[in-house]
């Protein structure tokens, strides 16, 4: 997971979209501690932060030499002042890994709009993050416009360039990638089916289907993994007006984002004193604990497990079954090749009760499975609890609580033989679905089981869609 910071002359002016025109001497952020920011990000769990270096307003975090728009013209520190450095130098002590936005709409930036012109200016001015700071692990790009202004094309394929010139290590996201992808909202919130897989010529920046985008492509031929973008507040700018999200709200978007195959990136935008606000920190550290609490227990951890077929048969532990209970992705099941009966079979040794499903595949073997369901075993027999589509680095599916000491995962279609490399079920007490004993009746014809969700009031498994931001 990642945080963003959006901060700048917005968090002064009380705006998103700054004009360009706002005066830099409001531009004051007197208690500035780039080292609370780190510290909260990583006491939250997160490993990386990125910083809107240039929001739309043209207003640069660091003294840069393509403009006087900038730090070095406000009154925080004299001038003499540089956010980037500050947080990069924080960043570096603490082992967090930093990214950097710089908006190709420039509202200030008189050569926005002169095609040849703006697109050196912007390329400098990259130049300039990208060889000062040290190592930059992401480069965030988009194609915000506002509707109205200026013609504007900008040279993407030059600055994908450069920024791997510069930064070999940096991944670069956008609507199209290269590296990453957006998932197609701000709600930070992925498609139910989410394939890291893509077609890169089937998107634009800036003009991309947002459907396409949250679920990806099976049939892709670029591998564009997502990261779902979402703030903390209404806003992505800090707004002494506004309140955060609730942990309870956070967690439901892990579920839909890192649970759905993406990164996470929740922005936590820095008040005017330059400091991360003691409610957000108080919801960052309350969502911690709510993790901590649901996955820190593996209730499956004592479990046999055996497989409908192991790679090399069933003596063979470098694709034992039992590798599904090790974390990391680099020891995994495999079944042998050419079979279609492609199951997990786990004995808990007791009666478990539990409500969420986590599965991984070695994700740098591809992404494979295309749809799975879950069975327990019950007095009546085998019965279907919930199913799922696309699995990918992670999957974590939530479903009405139930007990049972015998659980079955079955994968039903695949791209490839399937791969394992991580099972695991929790009982999450915390978000409303978890906590609704079994609401689901069976009906069983001829020995096969039919699924048949009784709805109530609070029991669809999918939410009111979000508003996006």
């Amino acid at each position: 997971m990642a945080i963003f910071f959006h901060f700048g002359m917005n968090t002064f002016t009380d705006s998103e979209w700054g004009s360009g025109h706002a005066d830099p001497s409001v531009f004051n952020p007197t208690l500035l501690d780039a080292s609370q920011w780190i510290r909260v990000a990583k006491d939250a769990g997160f490993s990386r932060v990125i910083l809107t270096a240039k929001h739309h307003d043209g207003f640069c975090l660091w003294p840069s030499e393509y403009t006087d728009y900038s730090v070095k013209a406000s009154p925080w520190k004299n001038g003499s002042g540089d956010v980037v450095a500050e947080l990069a130098a924080a960043a570096k002590e603490s082992g967090i890994a930093l990214g950097l936005y710089l908006s190709p709409w420039d509202r200030h930036e008189a050569s926005y709009g002169k095609t040849m012109e703006y697109n050196e200016f912007y390329m400098g001015q990259m130049t300039e993050l990208l060889t000062r700071y040290g190592e930059i692990k992401e480069v965030f790009l988009d194609g915000a416009k506002g509707e109205g202004e200026k013609d504007m094309e900008y040279f993407f394929d030059s600055w994908f360039s450069l920024i791997h010139q510069l930064q070999p290590g940096a991944v670069i996201f956008s609507d199209v990638g290269p590296d990453t992808r957006w998932i197609g909202d701000e709600a930070g919130v992925a498609g139910s089916t989410c394939w890291s897989l893509f077609n890169r010529s089937n998107a634009k920046i800036g003009d991309t289907d947002s459907r396409y985008a949250q679920e990806g492509d099976e049939l892709g031929h670029d591998w564009l993994p997502p990261e779902c973008d979402v703030s903390i507040r209404p806003g992505w700018f800090w707004h002494a007006s506004e309140i955060p999200k609730s942990p309870l709200k956070l967690l439901d978007i892990y579920y839909k984002s890192v649970g759905r195959n993406c990164l996470l990136l929740l922005n936590v935008p820095p008040n005017s004193s330059g400091l991360i606000s003691s409610e957000d920190i108080e919801v960052l550290q309350g969502f911690k604990e709510l993790r901590r609490s649901i996955f820190s227990n593996n209730l499956a951890k004592n479990a046999i497990v055996n497989a409908s077929s192991t790679r090399g048969g069933y003596g063979n532990s470098q694709f034992s079954p039992q590798n599904v209970l090790g974390e990391g992705i680099y020891t995994y099941w495999a079944p042998e090749e050419k079979q279609s009966n492609w199951t997990l079979y786990l004995d808990f040794q007791e009666t478990v009760s539990f409500n969420v499903l986590q599965v991984q595949e070695p994700i740098h073997m591809g992404q494979r499975i295309v749809e799975f369901h879950v069975e327990i075993l019950s007095k009546y027999g085998w019965k279907r609890v919930t199913n799922g589509s696309t699995v990918g680095h992670q999957r974590l599916l939530q479903f009405p609580t139930v007990e049972s000491r015998y659980l079955k995962f079955v994968v039903d279609k695949s791209r490839a033989d399937p791969l394992i490399s991580y099972l695991g079920i929790y009982k999450d007490q915390f978000s409303v679905l978890g906590n609704i004993p079994n609401a689901t009746s069976w009906n069983y014809v001829n020995g096969s089981q039919v699924l048949k969700q009784i709805t109530h009031n609070h029991s669809q498994i999918e939410t009111a869609p979000v508003q996006y931001m």
